[in-house]
């Protein structure tokens, strides 16, 4: 299946981002880099909702009064909000067998995912927001609430910790079923991030049945973010040497022999296809899609990211 294999003879790829025992201190170490000289939450202002409207009292402040339904109906009412409250924030991650490409390196999916979401944590922390962590393989796994906590947090890194630890063999995605499930579970307006390769039955009958489920991310005014994690050298590029390789899915076990140069082409096309349709779902949908190529490193990807985001609120 294309995106989702394991070379048991590749070389290691250099990776210039050390690799660090304590998860805390990491996040800390990525926040401090790039919160220097940011004035004000990346965030801020983002859960403060339209709640209802009200006949206006003379003698008060005239700021909020609606203008457009004044010119509709000549009368005025006063517009009301739900008391400004922190950001809730979802951190959605795959946990599945093809998260853990390249397998034995310095740097994978799974590594880039976790060590992005626990700076995001970090982050949400400082500005007493609320973080909340959903793991997901074939079924979903871990579904926290977002709280701000320290104890909250400190549970969230420990269930991170235990993805960089484990090494599932053969566990399948079934995103599908995992992201109706988790759009379910959040019921107040949240920023939903999503760390997935969505590789689930790529190319195949599901795909619909995928963009739906992303879909419903979105139901209840939620802001989603997607972020696609590849290798994108070897899953979308298909860089190999043209000699003999056993590909292996990582999902499945399934082994196939044959030579780089004989599907590249093939494969490259297929890619290309998924990766053109599934940004254009997206953006259907209103779902910001990041590409996040984990050989960047995930200050690269992550750092700009939040940074657009200081100025959009």
């Amino acid at each position: 299946m294309p995106g989702r294999f394991y070379l048991p003879h590749m070389d290691k790829p250099l990776s210039q981002i050390q690799d660090f025992d304590n998860l805390e201190l990491l996040a800390n170490q990525v926040v401090e880099g790039f919160i220097i000289g940011l004035h004000k939450s990346p965030f801020h202002g983002f859960s403060v909702e339209f709640a209802e409207h009200r006949l206006y009292n003379p003698g008060e402040p005239t700021k909020n009064l609606d203008w457009k339904v004044y010119a509709r109906t000549d009368k005025m009412f006063i517009k009301r909000y739900e008391e400004e409250t922190n950001l809730r924030c979802q951190i959605v991650i795959d946990a599945s067998s093809s998260m853990y490409f390249p397998q034995d390196a310095a740097m994978n999916k799974i590594k880039f995912s976790v060590y992005s979401a626990a700076a995001v944590i970090n982050l949400l922390k400082r500005q007493r927001d609320a973080a909340g962590l959903s793991i997901f393989s074939d079924s979903v796994k871990v579904n926290t609430s977002a709280r701000s906590t320290t104890k909250h947090q400190q549970m969230l890194f420990a269930h991170l910790d235990a993805l960089l630890k484990d090494k599932p063999a053969n566990v399948r995605t079934n995103a599908v079923q995992a992201l109706h499930e988790i759009a379910d579970t959040v019921h107040r307006r949240s920023l939903i991030l999503v760390f997935s390769d969505m590789f689930d039955d790529l190319g195949g009958s599901r795909s619909e049945e995928l963009f739906a489920a992303l879909q419903h991310l979105k139901f209840n005014k939620h802001e989603v973010v997607l972020f696609h994690v590849v290798d994108k050298s070897k899953e979308i590029d298909f860089e190999f040497e043209n000699r003999p390789y056993v590909f292996v899915d990582m999902e499945t076990g399934e082994k196939v022999k044959l030579q780089a140069a004989q599907v590249k082409e093939y494969y490259v096309d297929q890619m290309a296809k998924f990766e053109k349709e599934l940004k254009l779902r997206c953006g259907q949908y209103k779902i910001e899609f990041v590409e996040a190529d984990i050989n960047q490193g995930y200050k690269q990807v992550l750092m700009p990211f939040l940074m657009k985001r200081s100025k959009m609120f």
